[in-house]
């Protein structure tokens, strides 16, 4: 069998794809297409319930049809190593065999659903592939994390206390890992296929039809010629596109290219602009509407539509752009970077005239997930609507050609999608077949005393250790069936509330050294030091540390419960997070620059004034208050002596 070439293809295509498919009409392309063209077929049929032979297809057949067709695309698009730009014979073979095994399966659907059917060296091979795929996307971190925590029901009763669990054999584990619920027949497969698989369609449509840069222009034309404007820039088409898109990577690799030379260029250094984009592109994962796949895991796991956990990541993710948007202008106002000339900058009233299309669509699209309640249903009339509007321009048309590039975008952002997400079954079904999730929850609580603050600091350490090990999506799955019920034990917390507090703090291992995967990409793209990126990023980034503690004790910050307190939190947050940003960045708003002295003390007595809390808002009032009042006076002085 001979290898299939893809040299045609540029670096820099190749790199920012992650994939090896060449040049759009390389043999590899057009087989890679044509599977998920079938893929998502399949996908829309189910979805509308659109019969075939008479009947509807059943839920496991569905999920090994997805299964297969996304398998082989995975092994045709995936590298099996960086740099690779061939397809060699064993990736066919792979992908031949992940689609015939998948279809096979498919026939038995039935008895599967019926817990009545399982086959051994067909289960292995699966979970060997779907291993491997993991490795290719996530990187040996993730496998090494879903492998060993994969494994567990093997040795499950040979660990101390509350780590012990049920035991499990090797052909048990397997039947449990692939064939049921409990594994790839339940949340992680229902995720893909079913809750994101429209949003990813219609991120690809976006791509294709313009969106990124006609946010990128919407920005420009908005913030470009305020102090620091390419960095604000970077931050609202960052927010804007990753709350459509709803994922890290692909916002930093699309706004970041163009944002960050631009952010050079004015006097930003390059770690402090590779650090705007990675902290903006991350906000985007908790950004509604569309947000990251971990919002749709959360809405399953607790049970409740996805519009309500929509609405209620709204106030969060307002406040970290807020506070991210004070910090860069802070810094541009103390080293005097001013905006771009506004003959570079495009016309809002162009820019409104000639992309009002996607505004429409985003509109729409919140439309259908609040007041109609379409839920999955509803990316997928916003793209036939973005479809239809994209003939009222000649250059957005979709012809064949277009067409071809959306289907081979979206099919790349499914497979990646699909073979990060796919083998957290095997996470998802250890936990659950031993039993070890009921014993993490009981053992925590004990070990915190039912102290709620000594469980939170435990769940943050935790948080941190498995996001910065794996994928955050890994870590919130694991400590939502564990460390969540412990703290809502605990403390009688909010149960929205505690889910997005491990959400917010899982996800912060993209920007936190020493992974800091999200901040390492974009310092590729600045040409910064990755370490150095991701502190700074941290330090940009302080408002996601703090928010997730002031929702966690006061609700109302996710529209929870009573929301009579945000008439005070709210304002006491906001004027805490202008404190914060003003002595991390060493300029306070409308005050001046802060000393270096100051800018600690500063930065403390604005955390302990927002903080949901009288008396810490009382006291860190006080305190911010006199700091304050020493910022004016300092700059006074100086502005006299300026004078004289």
């Amino acid at each position: 069998m001979s290898d299939i070439t893809t040299d045609t293809a540029p670096p820099e295509t190749l790199a920012s794809e992650a994939t090896r498919l060449g040049d759009l009409y390389s043999p590899a392309s057009i087989i890679f297409v044509i599977l998920c063209s079938c893929g998502l077929l399949v996908g829309l049929v189910y979805t509308f319930g659109l019969p075939i032979g008479g009947q509807g297809l059943l839920e496991a057949q569905y999920y090994w049809i997805f299964i297969g067709l996304f398998l082989a695309a995975a092994f045709i698009a995936l590298p099996a190593w960086r740099g690779q730009r061939r397809i060699p014979f064993y990736d066919i073979a792979a992908a031949i065999l992940a689609l015939g095994v998948s279809l096979w399966f498919s026939t038995h659907a039935w008895d599967i659903a019926e817990g009545a059917w399982t086959n051994l060296p067909g289960g292995v091979l699966v979970w060997l592939m779907m291993l491997e795929l993991g490795r290719r996307s996530g990187g040996m971190p993730f496998l090494l994390v879903i492998l060993l925590l994969g494994l567990y029901p093997l040795v499950a009763d040979r660990f101390p206390g509350l780590f012990m669990g049920i035991p499990y054999g090797f052909d048990q584990m397997i039947d449990a890992h692939v064939f049921r619920t409990e594994g790839m027949m339940g949340i992680t497969t229902k995720i893909v296929t079913e809750i994101i698989l429209g949003f990813l369609v219609f991120a690809g449509v976006l791509i294709a039809t313009g969106a990124g840069e006609f946010f990128i222009d919407l920005a420009n034309a908005g913030f470009g010629k305020y102090r620091g404007g390419p960095a604000k820039v970077s931050i609202v088409a960052s927010a804007f596109f990753g709350s459509l898109s709803g994922s890290i990577f692909s916002n930093i690799a699309g706004t970041g290219s163009i944002t960050i030379p631009t952010m050079k260029k004015v006097g930003y250094p390059p770690h402090y602009a590779g650090a705007i984009e990675a902290c903006a592109s991350t906000g985007g994962v908790v950004m509604p509407p569309v947000m990251g796949a971990i919002a749709f895991v959360m809405a399953i796991t607790i049970g409740v539509d996805y519009a309500t956990v929509m609405v209620a990541a709204i106030l969060p993710s307002l406040l970290f752009y807020f506070g991210l948007l004070l910090q860069v202008d802070a810094y541009a106002a103390r080293k005097g970077l001013t905006g771009m000339p506004a003959d570079k900058l495009p016309s809002a009233r162009r820019v409104l005239r000639q992309g009002w299309p996607f505004l429409l669509v985003l509109v729409f699209l919140v439309w259908g997930l609040l007041y109609m309640r379409w839920e999955f249903y509803a990316p997928w009339y916003a793209c036939l609507l973005m479809i239809a509007l994209s003939f009222l321009r000649r250059d957005t048309w979709m012809t064949p050609r277009r067409i071809y590039e959306t289907l081979r975008q979206i099919g790349i952002l499914v497979t990646q999608t699909a073979a990060i997400i796919l083998p957290i079954a095997f996470v998802a079904s250890a936990l659950t077949i031993t039993g070890v999730t009921g014993s993490l929850t009981s053992g925590l609580v004990a070990m915190g005393g039912d102290n709620v603050y000594l469980i939170i600091a435990l769940g943050v350490l935790a948080c941190f250790i498995m996001g910065m090990a794996g994928l955050a999506i890994v870590a919130y799955i694991f400590l939502a069936v564990t460390l969540a019920p412990a703290i809502i034990q605990a403390g009688g917390l909010n149960e929205i509330a505690v889910h997005f507090f491990i959400i917010y703090y899982a996800m912060l291992s993209v920007i936190t050294p020493p992974v800091g995967a999200a901040a390492f990409l974009a310092a590729t793209i600045a040409g910064a030091k990755p370490m150095r990126t991701s502190f700074t990023a941290m330090r940009l980034g302080v408002v996601i540390y703090f928010v997730p503690l002031f929702f966690l004790f006061q609700p109302a910050l996710v529209l929870q419960g009573d929301l009579t307190p945000l008439f005070y939190v709210l304002p006491s947050i906001v004027l805490g997070i202008v404190l914060i940003s003003g002595g991390l960045e060493g300029y306070l708003l409308g005050l001046g620059t802060v000393r270096p002295i100051l800018r600690l003390p500063l930065a403390a007595a604005g955390f302990a004034f927002s903080f949901p809390g009288m008396l810490t808002t009382l006291v860190g009032g006080g305190i911010s208050a006199l700091l304050a009042l020493a910022v004016w006076l300092d700059n006074r002085d100086t502005s006299a002596v300026t004078a004289e």
